[in-house]
Protein backbone atom coordinates (compact mmCIF):
# COMPACT_ATOMS: atom_id res chain seq x y z
CA UNK A 1 0.00 0.00 0.00
CA UNK A 2 1.31 3.32 -0.82
CA UNK A 3 1.18 6.38 1.57
CA UNK A 4 -1.24 8.30 -0.53
CA UNK A 5 -3.17 5.31 -1.56
CA UNK A 6 -6.96 6.79 -1.73
CA UNK A 7 -6.21 10.28 -1.01
CA UNK A 8 -6.89 13.13 -3.64
CA UNK A 9 -3.86 15.50 -4.07
CA UNK A 10 -4.34 19.53 -6.09
CA UNK A 11 -1.01 20.68 -7.40
CA UNK A 12 -1.07 23.87 -9.01
CA UNK A 13 1.61 25.28 -11.38
CA UNK A 14 1.93 22.20 -13.88
CA UNK A 15 2.71 23.02 -16.65
CA UNK A 16 6.69 22.74 -16.01
CA UNK A 17 9.33 21.88 -13.87
CA UNK A 18 8.88 21.72 -9.95
CA UNK A 19 5.03 21.39 -10.66
CA UNK A 20 5.03 18.19 -12.89
CA UNK A 21 8.08 16.57 -10.68
CA UNK A 22 5.55 17.28 -7.65
CA UNK A 23 2.75 16.07 -9.28
CA UNK A 24 4.40 12.95 -10.63
CA UNK A 25 5.73 11.76 -7.33
CA UNK A 26 2.34 12.37 -5.71
CA UNK A 27 0.55 10.48 -8.11
CA UNK A 28 3.33 6.96 -7.69
CA UNK A 29 2.66 7.71 -3.71
CA UNK A 30 -0.84 6.55 -4.58
CA UNK A 31 -2.72 10.10 -4.86
CA UNK A 32 -5.50 10.75 -7.37
CA UNK A 33 -3.82 14.56 -8.52
CA UNK A 34 -5.81 16.81 -10.28
CA UNK A 35 -3.29 19.25 -12.11
CA UNK A 36 -3.75 23.23 -12.58
CA UNK A 37 -2.00 25.77 -14.16
CA UNK A 38 -2.60 29.10 -16.84
CA UNK A 39 -0.79 27.39 -19.45
CA UNK A 40 -2.52 23.82 -19.16
CA UNK A 41 -5.11 22.87 -21.55
CA UNK A 42 -8.68 23.84 -21.42
CA UNK A 43 -9.52 21.83 -18.96
CA UNK A 44 -7.18 22.76 -16.22
CA UNK A 45 -6.54 25.88 -17.58
CA UNK A 46 -7.87 28.22 -14.23
CA UNK A 47 -6.65 31.59 -13.23
CA UNK A 48 -5.93 31.17 -9.57
CA UNK A 49 -5.61 34.95 -9.12
CA UNK A 50 -8.95 34.91 -10.13
CA UNK A 51 -11.49 33.75 -6.40
CA UNK A 52 -14.08 32.67 -8.84
CA UNK A 53 -12.26 30.47 -11.40
CA UNK A 54 -10.50 29.00 -8.47
CA UNK A 55 -13.75 28.45 -6.67
CA UNK A 56 -15.17 26.80 -9.88
CA UNK A 57 -12.21 24.51 -10.24
CA UNK A 58 -12.54 23.44 -6.39
CA UNK A 59 -16.20 22.66 -6.66
CA UNK A 60 -15.71 20.11 -10.28
CA UNK A 61 -12.85 18.14 -7.78
CA UNK A 62 -14.29 17.79 -4.52
CA UNK A 63 -12.67 16.97 -1.53
CA UNK A 64 -9.32 17.81 -1.50
CA UNK A 65 -6.52 15.94 1.11
CA UNK A 66 -3.20 17.40 -0.14
CA UNK A 67 -2.95 21.33 -1.47
CA UNK A 68 0.15 22.23 -2.66
CA UNK A 69 0.78 25.85 -3.99
CA UNK A 70 3.28 25.78 -6.73
CA UNK A 71 2.26 27.91 -9.14
CA UNK A 72 4.06 31.72 -9.45
CA UNK A 73 6.69 32.79 -10.60
CA UNK A 74 8.44 36.48 -12.33
CA UNK A 75 5.85 36.49 -14.75
CA UNK A 76 8.38 37.34 -17.58
CA UNK A 77 10.34 40.19 -15.73
CA UNK A 78 13.42 41.50 -15.33
CA UNK A 79 14.95 43.69 -12.74
CA UNK A 80 14.16 47.63 -12.62
CA UNK A 81 15.32 49.86 -10.04
CA UNK A 82 12.81 50.62 -7.77
CA UNK A 83 11.86 54.41 -8.51
CA UNK A 84 11.14 52.93 -12.00
CA UNK A 85 8.83 50.06 -10.70
CA UNK A 86 5.44 50.59 -12.19
CA UNK A 87 1.71 49.51 -9.98
CA UNK A 88 0.79 46.93 -12.73
CA UNK A 89 4.21 44.60 -12.83
CA UNK A 90 4.36 45.09 -8.94
CA UNK A 91 0.90 43.62 -9.01
CA UNK A 92 1.50 41.06 -11.27
CA UNK A 93 3.47 39.29 -9.22
CA UNK A 94 1.99 39.34 -6.19
CA UNK A 95 -0.77 37.99 -7.88
CA UNK A 96 0.89 35.50 -9.34
CA UNK A 97 2.53 34.10 -6.21
CA UNK A 98 0.77 35.25 -2.90
CA UNK A 99 -2.65 36.04 -4.44
CA UNK A 100 -2.65 32.22 -5.85
CA UNK A 101 -1.70 30.76 -2.56
CA UNK A 102 -4.42 32.55 -0.45
CA UNK A 103 -6.98 31.65 -2.96
CA UNK A 104 -6.21 28.05 -3.26
CA UNK A 105 -5.62 27.82 0.58
CA UNK A 106 -9.33 29.15 0.74
CA UNK A 107 -11.31 26.90 -1.45
CA UNK A 108 -9.43 23.88 -0.53
CA UNK A 109 -9.63 24.64 3.09
CA UNK A 110 -13.51 24.14 3.19
CA UNK A 111 -13.54 20.82 2.59
CA UNK A 112 -10.23 19.73 4.76
CA UNK A 113 -11.85 21.69 7.92
CA UNK A 114 -15.17 19.86 7.41
CA UNK A 115 -13.24 16.17 7.22
CA UNK A 116 -10.58 16.80 10.36
CA UNK A 117 -8.12 16.52 7.68
CA UNK A 118 -5.22 18.12 5.11
CA UNK A 119 -1.84 18.50 4.59
CA UNK A 120 -1.33 21.92 2.69
CA UNK A 121 2.24 22.80 0.86
CA UNK A 122 3.50 25.81 -0.35
CA UNK A 123 6.38 26.53 -2.69
CA UNK A 124 7.89 29.80 -1.74
CA UNK A 125 11.75 30.36 -2.55
CA UNK A 126 15.07 31.21 -1.04
CA UNK A 127 14.43 34.53 -2.14
CA UNK A 128 11.80 34.40 0.40
CA UNK A 129 14.23 34.26 3.30
CA UNK A 130 17.17 36.14 1.79
CA UNK A 131 17.46 38.16 -1.24
CA UNK A 132 16.19 37.24 -5.14
CA UNK A 133 19.15 36.83 -7.41
CA UNK A 134 17.29 38.23 -10.03
CA UNK A 135 16.41 41.72 -7.78
CA UNK A 136 12.91 41.37 -8.68
CA UNK A 137 11.48 42.99 -5.34
CA UNK A 138 7.96 42.05 -5.92
CA UNK A 139 8.83 38.45 -6.18
CA UNK A 140 10.98 38.30 -3.25
CA UNK A 141 8.88 39.98 -1.04
CA UNK A 142 5.74 37.76 -2.24
CA UNK A 143 8.13 34.56 -1.61
CA UNK A 144 8.49 36.41 1.89
CA UNK A 145 4.40 36.63 2.62
CA UNK A 146 3.99 32.83 1.61
CA UNK A 147 6.17 32.04 4.60
CA UNK A 148 4.07 34.38 6.94
CA UNK A 149 1.12 32.92 5.44
CA UNK A 150 2.48 29.06 5.44
CA UNK A 151 3.07 30.31 10.03
CA UNK A 152 -0.33 32.06 10.30
CA UNK A 153 -2.33 29.08 8.22
CA UNK A 154 -0.92 26.42 10.15
CA UNK A 155 -1.56 28.28 13.58
CA UNK A 156 -5.33 28.76 12.16
CA UNK A 157 -6.01 25.05 10.49
CA UNK A 158 -4.02 23.28 13.14
CA UNK A 159 -7.22 22.56 15.32
CA UNK A 160 -8.93 21.17 12.39
CA UNK A 161 -6.59 18.31 11.85
CA UNK A 162 -4.57 20.19 8.66
CA UNK A 163 -1.19 20.77 8.29
CA UNK A 164 0.55 23.78 6.69
CA UNK A 165 4.24 23.72 5.36
CA UNK A 166 6.55 25.59 3.30
CA UNK A 167 9.42 24.58 0.88
CA UNK A 168 11.66 27.39 0.16
CA UNK A 169 13.79 25.91 -3.26
CA UNK A 170 17.34 27.22 -4.07
CA UNK A 171 18.71 27.62 -7.53
CA UNK A 172 16.82 24.90 -9.76
CA UNK A 173 17.17 24.45 -13.51
CA UNK A 174 13.66 23.60 -13.67
CA UNK A 175 12.32 25.65 -16.66
CA UNK A 176 13.26 28.00 -19.62
CA UNK A 177 13.47 30.90 -17.39
CA UNK A 178 15.90 30.09 -14.95
CA UNK A 179 17.86 28.48 -17.55
CA UNK A 180 18.20 31.61 -19.06
CA UNK A 181 19.17 33.01 -15.69
CA UNK A 182 22.04 30.55 -15.29
CA UNK A 183 23.10 30.81 -18.92
CA UNK A 184 22.91 34.40 -18.23
CA UNK A 185 25.89 34.13 -15.90
CA UNK A 186 28.58 32.97 -17.81
CA UNK A 187 31.02 30.21 -16.93
CA UNK A 188 32.97 32.47 -13.92
CA UNK A 189 29.17 33.84 -12.66
CA UNK A 190 28.33 29.59 -12.72
CA UNK A 191 31.19 28.95 -10.83
CA UNK A 192 30.58 31.88 -8.33
CA UNK A 193 27.50 30.54 -7.76
CA UNK A 194 28.08 26.91 -7.04
CA UNK A 195 30.90 28.09 -4.97
CA UNK A 196 28.08 28.84 -2.21
CA UNK A 197 26.16 26.12 -2.71
CA UNK A 198 27.51 23.68 0.20
CA UNK A 199 27.16 20.56 -2.36
CA UNK A 200 28.62 22.28 -4.88
CA UNK A 201 25.47 21.27 -7.40
CA UNK A 202 22.39 22.85 -8.21
CA UNK A 203 19.32 21.48 -7.51
CA UNK A 204 16.67 19.40 -9.93
CA UNK A 205 12.27 19.20 -9.98
CA UNK A 206 13.01 15.94 -8.13
CA UNK A 207 14.61 17.72 -5.02
CA UNK A 208 11.53 19.87 -4.27
CA UNK A 209 8.98 17.45 -5.05
CA UNK A 210 10.51 15.05 -2.59
CA UNK A 211 10.53 17.58 -0.05
CA UNK A 212 6.71 17.77 -1.00
CA UNK A 213 5.87 14.43 -0.53
CA UNK A 214 7.50 14.46 2.99
CA UNK A 215 4.71 17.09 4.53
CA UNK A 216 2.33 15.59 2.31
CA UNK A 217 1.91 11.82 3.49
CA UNK A 218 -0.35 11.29 6.92
CA UNK A 219 2.38 10.63 8.94
CA UNK A 220 3.97 14.04 9.17
CA UNK A 221 0.60 15.07 11.35
CA UNK A 222 2.61 16.30 13.97
CA UNK A 223 4.73 18.84 11.25
CA UNK A 224 3.53 22.33 10.77
CA UNK A 225 4.42 25.81 10.33
CA UNK A 226 7.65 25.15 9.03
CA UNK A 227 9.65 26.01 5.94
CA UNK A 228 12.28 23.78 4.68
CA UNK A 229 14.93 24.93 2.63
CA UNK A 230 15.81 22.69 -0.34
CA UNK A 231 18.99 24.46 -1.21
CA UNK A 232 22.20 21.95 -1.41
CA UNK A 233 23.14 24.04 2.16
CA UNK A 234 23.01 27.31 0.13
CA UNK A 235 21.48 28.83 2.91
CA UNK A 236 22.69 27.41 6.41
CA UNK A 237 20.04 28.70 8.93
Amino acid sequence: MSELDGRVAVVTGTAQGIGQAIARTLRDAGATVHEVDRAAPAENNVDLSVTAEVEDFFASVGDVDVLVNNAGGVTGQTHVPIDELTDAAWDAVVDANLRTTMNCTRAAARSMKRRGYGRIVVISSGAGRSVSLTGIQAYASAKAAQIGFTRQMAHELGPHGITVNCIAPGFVLSNPTTQAQWESYGPDGQAALLERIAVRATGTPDDIARGVLFFAVPAAGWVSGQTLSIDGGHSLF
